[in-house]
């Protein structure tokens, strides 16, 4: 079970990888890159604010968060893009949780058919490591996690907190990646060596899981 979990972690992320080049690729012309910063400048600070708000209902949409995440990166640039991006899904995953705890319990639990117990029963026994674990691990999709662990009785403050810390190398990864693809469409400087950096947090976003499993299985998350 745990290698099938590997496996099928490692495949979603070489999909995603694909999808985005292959998405890059396809509609280069449709780009306008003098356009796009232009628009970032010509917003100034309420450029980052629509985007973290569009992060935000994205997240409780169920959007998968990478669609928003290489727009962050394309957007912001690797570290401003993290940031906005990991504040709006954050924010996201905070009313999601708020959502299936306070307002949509009872139809979410009709809707997913016993589906959660696993989930809820880890919770219950490890707490934030257990949260931790499975937002490291690609067990559940990020946006469906957020309403899930709303239906447990983990406290909000080791919810957030947990999702905020354990969602930063994820982001940061895609983050880059879309700020490569920018890069690389409007003929950037150094792409070879932004590109072997993309493509090493790749390889960490396929070990990641595996290590984070390993602590898991010895008690040490």
């Amino acid at each position: 079970m745990q290698l099938n979990g590997d496996r099928i972690g490692r495949t979603v992320l070489l999909m995603l990888l694909a999808g985005a080049v292959l998405w890059i690729a396809l509609n280069r012309g449709q780009f306008d890159m003098e356009s796009l910063e232009s628009w970032v400048s010509d917003t100034g600070s309420l450029g980052p604010l629509i985007y973290m708000l569009i992060a935000i209902v994205a997240t409780v949409l169920l959007v998968p968060a990478t669609i928003f995440t290489l727009a962050g990166g394309a957007l912001f640039g690797p570290l401003l893009g993290t940031v906005y991006t990991l504040l709006g899904a954050s924010t996201g995953a905070a009313l999601a949780f708020l959502i299936a705890r306070y307002i949509a319990s009872d139809w979410i639990a009709r809707k997913s058919h016993g589906r959660f117990k696993q989930l809820i029963e880890g919770v219950e026994a490890e707490g934030w490591r257990f949260i931790a674990f499975v937002r490291l691990v690609p067990i559940f999709p990020f946006f469906l996690l957020n309403y899930a662990l709303g239906m447990t009785r983990v406290r909000f403050v080791p919810y957030i907190t947990a999702t905020f810390i354990c969602s930063i190398p994820g982001v940061g990864a895609f983050t880059y990646l879309g700020y490569v693809g920018r890069e690389a469409l409007g003929g950037g400087e150094a792409l070879v060596q932004k590109s072997l950096i993309a493509l090493g947090l790749f390889v960490m976003m396929v070990y990641l899981p595996r290590f984070a499993r390993r602590l898991h299985d010895k008690g040490k998350l």
